[in-house]
């Protein structure tokens, strides 16, 4: 196995009621006074939000509620949440909903914690982080991750860049999971969350380093239980089995378990976030809209990795060459993604396909104005950047 190191400190609460022990995690990590952040009406008409203060109150905590984290969420609420909890003296936040609530509960529990330092400056690398306060989350989505992972994603909204920020203090202190709180999301919203754990972990799996056989194994369990639960999830949203599943594949999918020994690839989600960042689409969707396109370009430098892909996640043993399976694991990714209603090119994804002058402009914000390269299976430049978005979009 290849060297690594591990450390995933959330204590995860799993099943039924789970929201209703907040108030004792709280204390548990020693929190007081505490900020409160969801997103916009459901937490509140489905009495979620009101379970989650009144066991808060009932700990005798102090309680600010601030409501309206947008999906791709934004520097400028981020900075409000931060403005909040320095005037009430905050010393925990507390995130109820999913990745957008809790990438902004990170960065408020950051900013707090830093009061002379601009919150975007961590996110531009010009800034490390030494501090911050702690945090916890209540989860209704399963999806990005962020109840158990390092990483938080923040879009300057007046710039419309996006970008991402990995550090230990990013971790929850703990994790509240019930799944009969995904029950009441859209087949669309399950779909995008589908999409995005599938990533999370593919993105860790095609990298140029292997040899981490139970790590490969575990990210290849973890995706077929995605692929097997996933369809049913969407079909019947109130389903606590595959809810259930899907909850928990989401958590490990980005606690960094499925790529233990290799390096990150996550070009995929680069690609995407220049789509979300730019237009405003939702995060799921534009992962599924550049897979084909990345998979294509880049499949032979490691086609027997694909191949193993192709037979070990999708069971396609028929295959006469390795070439042909690892083709064909790429296409039956698209069909899946398909099936659960998400687009798979950019036209689909945006309505119309892009135009010259936008596919440029997404390959020069993506590489940053070419001064970076994605990927380590295959290092991406500038222009292997525009010809990835330029085969999307067909």
């Amino acid at each position: 196995m290849r060297d690594f190191t591990f450390y995933a400190p959330t204590e995860i609460m799993f099943g039924s009621h789970a929201e209703e022990r907040a108030g004792s995690a709280i204390q548990k990590y020693g929190g007081t006074r505490v900020l409160v952040l969801y997103g916009g009406k459901s937490a509140a008409k489905s009495g979620l939000l009101a379970r989650v203060e009144k066991s808060l109150l009932d700990a005798g905590l102090s309680v600010k509620l601030l409501g309206g984290v947008q999906p791709n969420p934004t520097l400028s609420f981020a900075r409000q949440g931060i403005q909040t909890a320095r005037e009430m003296g905050a010393d925990f936040v507390l995130a109820i909903g999913g990745g957008s609530v809790i990438d902004t509960a990170k960065a408020v529990a950051i900013g707090a914690a830093n009061p002379r330092t601009d919150i975007w400056d961590y996110w531009l690398g010009k800034e490390s982080v030494t501090r911050a306060l702690p945090v916890g989350c209540v989860l209704t989505l399963s999806a990005a991750g962020s109840e158990t992972s390092d990483s938080a994603v923040l879009t300057d909204d007046s710039r419309k860049d996006k970008r991402g920020l990995n550090t230990p203090f990013n971790r929850p202190r703990f994790a509240l999971m019930n799944p009969e709180l995904t029950f009441t999301l859209s087949p669309k919203q399950i779909a995008c969350g589908v999409t995005d754990i599938l990533m999370h972990t593919l993105d860790r799996y095609f990298t140029p380093m292997q040899g981490n056989e139970l790590t490969d194994a575990l990210a290849e369990a973890l995706m077929r239980t995605v692929i097997h639960y996933g369809p049913m999830a969407v079909q019947n949203p109130a389903d606590y089995q595959a809810q259930s599943e899907l909850m928990w594949a989401g958590s490990l999918s980005h606690n960094n378990l499925t790529g233990l020994g290799a390096e990150k690839e996550f070009a995929i989600h680069q690609l995407g976030h220049e789509l979300s960042g730019r237009f405003g689409v939702a995060h799921g969707e534009s992962l599924s809209a550049m897979w084909k396109a990345w998979a294509l370009y880049v499949y032979k430098e490691d086609p027997a990795r694909f191949a193993r892909y192709a037979c070990n996640v999708w069971r396609l043993e028929t295959m006469t060459d390795i070439d042909t399976a690892a083709r064909e694991g790429i296409e039956t990714t698209v069909r899946f993604f398909s099936s659960l209603g998400m687009p798979v090119s950019l036209p689909q994804l945006m309505g119309r396909p892009l135009t010259f002058e936008e596919l440029h402009e997404l390959a020069d914000r993506c590489s940053r104005g070419g001064t970076r390269t994605l990927s380590k299976l295959k290092p991406l430049a500038k222009e292997d950047i525009l010809r990835i978005y330029a085969a999307a979009n067909q």
